[in-house]
């Protein structure tokens, strides 16, 4: 099948062909006399339909991740689940969700610099997958933002030394305005590292939602559980151990 697209403005023409699952973009600048061939493959197309997902990217650090076989929730009050029963918080609806185990570690109250404090103990786990949850004390806390950054730098650094893959979950600041998402953007840049902004969108104006003012009740953390499942559900076989070969057999 072919699609054909011809734009002709004075001094230039467009054709666009669809073929056998590539696409070829042929441009003519005919008043430059220069002329721009550019191939987008199947890939692409691929990329396209799944906008707006997480892309299967081998920039990503640790992809697939190069040791361990633990997955480790790593956070404040937010990932320990404070405002829902046992069992209520995220990392275990997840764990459901996706079929895997998922250690929390959470603790109420953490700041990013005892997070960095802490890290070792995460290292001992052998992680494999880590989701990290920081940075929502140090806002209330006033702490110093730049800090709070290289605190967060620092941790997914030591993380990736041991082979972890790093889901870096954005935490919004307590500002009119967000000034942490541009600097978590950048962080997950420069680590190269799959980032999941703002974990309590569509739950800190919804009361129903909430156990008080910061913290979700057992429905928003199911929601913040779905909205992870349906990130990490594309990248799940290649997040998970392989079985030995010879206990294949």
């Amino acid at each position: 099948m072919d699609v054909s697209i011809v734009l002709s403005p004075v001094d230039s023409a467009l054709k666009l062909l669809f073929e056998g699952g590539s696409i070829s973009v042929i441009v003519f600048f005919m008043g430059r006399r220069s002329i721009l061939i550019g191939s987008i493959t199947g890939v692409a197309l691929i990329l396209f339909w799944f906008w707006g997902r997480p892309l299967l990217a081998p920039s990503y650090a640790n992809f697939p991740p190069r040791a361990g076989n633990t997955w480790v929730a790593f956070g404040d009050s937010l990932t320990a689940g404070y405002g829902a029963e046992e069992g209520e918080d995220y990392p275990a609806v997840l764990s459901h969700q996706l079929g895997v185990t998922i250690e929390n570690r959470g603790t109420a109250g953490m700041t990013t610099q005892e997070g960095l404090d802490h890290v070792e103990e995460i290292i001992q786990l052998k992680p494999r997958v880590v989701l990290l949850c920081l940075g929502g004390n140090d806002g209330l806390h006033q702490l110093a933002s730049g800090q709070m950054f290289a605190n967060l730098a620092a941790i997914i650094d030591r993380l990736h030394e041991t082979g972890a893959f790093v889901i870096l979950i954005g935490v919004r600041s307590a500002t009119l305005l967000d000034r942490n998402e541009k600097p978590f953007r950048k962080l997950a840049r420069d680590k190269n590292v799959l980032y999941v902004p703002n974990i309590l969108e569509g739950i800190v104006a919804n009361p129903d939602l909430k156990s008080d003012a910061i913290h979700p009740n057992a429905q928003g953390y199911r929601l913040i559980a779905q909205r992870l499942e349906k990130i990490l559900r594309p990248l799940l076989s290649a997040l998970l151990p392989r079985a030995s070969p010879f206990l294949s057999r």
